[in-house]
């Protein structure tokens, strides 16, 4: 038996060595680069002379693809893993080394044997075949593929995607190389006109899906299918948005916000989580997109987040999405309030990544929301109508603040233009205490251009202000033409603000705040005379109480004054101003402590019962300030001159109380005033009820002007034509006089009142009564 199978071996290998000669040469090269033992990997020298082959004669490559195919398929089906593995690597060399037109069938085979491995049970087989086709990927070729399909990697590389691998290192490996042959496949595709659309449903439907789940890191990831409320975490969505704006280019940032706009308008129903989730997302991506553009979605991102924010205050005062009642949908209010601080948020974040420009127009655009009392702004009525005007109110002005903040414009003329500024400061004359502190913090922030705000975040009489290290610039001209214009706007709403009984500690620091603000920002010699004579008038607010403020109110103001007065005094450097100042903090230091703001503003005020029997050494005097300082040159005469606010329009549309007790006397009675009257009633003797009686006269004047003029415009639209006609033709001659007068001052000169005088030409002159002063008939001018 031995030597039987001694011979039949012998004929077998002759036999073989018989017909291998007779075989074709690439298939003897291809059996070359395979060794006797698979551990000692590719023969590389066979490698070359394949590789040498193909290359010469490259009609043959499709013959080596089929026939390296047909040896890894047996090898597989027999186990033998690592003749499968040298097959692979000499793919692999192929496919880098030749790139001529015949290379279509030889890809063909490639990828048949890369499809074999994937199909594989085998872990490693898996992530070998995903190797080589990724290698494959990476290659330019140079000839379009006509009749090639991708369809069958896709499915198969979203399938390892979702492994469930009993270990989880493998599990891992198997994940991230289906991830790497998803990334393959969209490599090879997206640029080849000749290939189906990577982009259509039927492959991103797998391919999405597949990023997701490996996106999304949660415990138990075999729930993941039945669990697609991914908004809603919040985190995994910014996860995966913050890829996606990393991956693009930046000129295109702004086609992604878009797509999240019309998605948060298409959820403007869903639950409150689901639009925080989405809203989140776009302030994540807006501060991505500063790179690059938002392009030109700039209001309309604004437009949809306002929208947005007005559809979640009516749900969540209304109960429901829509009028009528929903068992399926239950709105929870703290939800819905969660949406709201996100698109507050959101609001803030687009707008810190626009341009200067842009960013006022923003403002602009968010104040003209705001619900006001005006004459061109009528507010919702009813109980309903209140607190969703106060809501919105609210949410627009936090809104704002989010916006304004950090925001820097040299020009404040620019920064806070009239339309914007008198709808804002019509907001501080709201009862709402919440909504003054929106304004005030909003004007903080436009005035704030040097980062000095923190430095008055707490009230003090701090003895030596060179430790704040404040940063202080000459007034510019821009800014000495802006205080001009509004500085009594500014001065006004401070005042009024002031005596609000609803005030509480974070409203006097913000009023503390603004005037040192615009003591540093926007002051020269006349804003600080004004806002010390400002200063002065909040100490007599708290010292008459007409208000019938409560103690704490009274307190507060009494140790505003004092901390700002240190500090001005302070800034300007003027020795016997400090010095007063100092002597009034030491005796409110011995006598009354609770006029200061260590003892007022802390966490448990200091408080007396009773401010009734104050001695006049705890006041800061208007009379020795104008003296200290009219001294060193500034102007005593206006220091000495008590501050009265100006009453306007909308403290009438206003729902102040009492808003009517307060009027400017001052343009009035500076405007009125001559020479000989100001000689006459200098202003310390200027008493309370000489005011009183000035505003009642003044506002008596203006009614009866009021009213002779609705009479002539009633007369004119509610009388008779031929009434009108004959009071007219009755005045015509009048009028006729008048003209004929003007015709003959204008064609001859008047003589001098002497008789007359010879003018330049030697023609004499009659003297007349001036056109100006002539009286015309009421229905004549209007």
């Amino acid at each position: 038996m031995d030597c039987r199978a001694a011979v039949d071996h012998h004929v077998c290998n002759g036999v073989c060595g018989c017909c291998g000669a007779l075989r074709p040469r690439y298939k003897r090269l291809v059996d070359n680069i395979f060794p006797e033992d698979p551990e000692d990997g590719l023969v590389k020298t066979n490698m070359e002379k394949l590789t040498f082959y193909a290359l010469s004669a490259p009609e043959k490559l499709d013959r080596i693809g089929a026939y390296l195919s047909e040896r890894l398929i047996r090898d597989v089906g027999r186990h033998r893993y690592g003749y499968v593995c040298i097959a692979m690597e000499a793919l692999d060399q192929l496919l880098m080394a030749c790139h001529c037109q015949s290379i279509n069938l030889f890809v063909e085979s490639f990828l048949k044997m890369v499809a074999k491995l994937l199909e594989s049970e085998k872990p490693n087989l898996q992530i070998l075949g995903t190797n080589s086709f990724v290698k494959f990927a990476n290659i330019e070729e140079d000839t379009p593929s006509y009749h090639r399909s991708y369809d069958f990697f896709v499915s198969r590389f979203s399938e390892m995607c979702h492994s469930s691998h009993d270990e989880l290192e493998i599990r891992t490996k198997i994940r991230t190389s289906g991830i790497k042959g998803l990334q393959g496949v969209v490599r090879k595709t997206v640029n080849d006109e000749l290939q189906a659309n990577i982009w259509d449903p039927q492959h991103m439907d797998k391919i999405v899906p597949s990023l997701l789940f490996n996106l999304q890191h949660a415990e138990e990831a075999e729930s993941h299918l039945d669990n697609h409320s991914l908004w809603e975490p919040k985190t995994f969505a910014i996860r995966c948005f913050k890829i996606i704006m990393y991956s693009i280019q930046p000129q295109h940032s702004h086609l992604v916000i878009q797509q999240l706009l019309g998605h948060l308008d298409a959820n403007s129903k869903s639950a409150a989580t689901v639009r925080a989730g989405i809203v989140e997302v776009l302030s994540e991506a807006a501060v991505i997109a500063a790179s690059g553009s938002v392009g030109p979605t700039v209001l309309e991102v604004f437009n949809t987040l306002l929208r947005q924010l007005r559809l979640s205050i009516d749900y969540e005062l209304t109960g429901s999405y829509d009028c009528a009642v929903i068992s399926t949908k239950i709105i929870k209010e703290h939800e819905e309030r969660m949406f709201q601080e996100a698109v507050i948020k959101t609001t803030g974040s687009f707008a810190s990544t626009l341009p200067t420009y842009q960013r006022s127009e923003v403002m602009l655009f968010i104040m003209s929301k705001v619900p006001l009392p005006s004459l061109h702004h009528a507010l919702d009525a009813g109980k309903a109508g209140e607190n969703r005007n106060r809501l919105t109110q609210i949410m627009l002005l936090k809104s704002l603040l989010q916006v304004s903040t950090g925001f820097q414009c040299s020009n404040m003329l620019t920064a806070l233009p009239s339309s914007f500024l008198d709808r804002l400061l019509s907001a501080a004359l709201m009862e709402d205490a919440d909504l003054r502190l929106f304004v005030l913090e909003i004007l903080i922030s436009f005035i704030d251009r040097h980062g000095n705000r923190p430095k008055f975040s707490t009230i003090s009489t701090i003895n030596d202000i060179s430790v704040l290290k404040l940063k202080v610039d000459k007034c510019s001209r821009q800014d000495t033409v802006f205080m001009k214009k509004h500085s009594q706007q500014l001065y006004r709403h401070i005042y009024l603000t002031s005596k609000e009984e609803s005030n509480v500690q974070p409203h006097y620091e913000a009023l503390y705040s603004m005037l040192a603000l615009i003591s540093i920002e926007l002051a020269n010699e006349e804003v600080v005379v004004d806002l010390i004579r400002l200063v002065l008038a909040v100490q007599e607010i708290a010292q008459i109480n007409e208000d019938n403020l409560p103690v704490y109110n009274r307190c507060a103001l009494y140790a505003l004054g004092a901390a700002y007065l240190n500090l001005i005094s302070q800034l300007t450097t003027v020795p016997a101003f400090c010095q007063h100042i100092h002597e009034v903090l030491e005796t409110r230091q011995k006598e009354a402590p609770y006029l200061l703001p260590e003892d007022v503003f802390v966490e448990t005020p200091r408080l007396t019962k009773s401010l009734d029997h104050l001695v006049p050494e705890v006041f800061f005097r208007q009379s020795k300030i104008s003296e200290v300082l009219g001294g060193s040159g500034y102007n005593s005469d206006r220091l000495s001159t008590p501050y009265i606010p100006q009453l306007t329009d909308e403290d009438r549309l206003s729902k102040r109380k009492s808003i009517g007790e307060t009027i400017s006397l001052q343009v009035e009675v500076e405007s009125r005033n001559s020479p000989e009257k100001e000689e006459r009633a200098p202003a310390e003797e200027i008493t309370y009820e000489t005011l009183k009686k000035a505003i009642v006269d003044s506002v008596a004047v203006e009614e009866q002007e009021r009213e002779r003029r609705r009479l002539v415009v009633e007369k004119f639209q509610k009388a008779p034509f031929e009434e009108i006609a004959a009071h007219c033709g009755a005045r015509a001659s009048l009028l006729q006089s008048k003209l004929n007068q003007i015709f003959e001052i204008t064609i001859r000169p008047p003589p001098s009142p002497s008789g007359t005088i010879t003018a330049a030409y030697g023609q004499p002159q009659n003297h007349s009564i001036p056109v100006y002063e002539m009286k015309f008939p009421d229905l004549c001018v209007y």
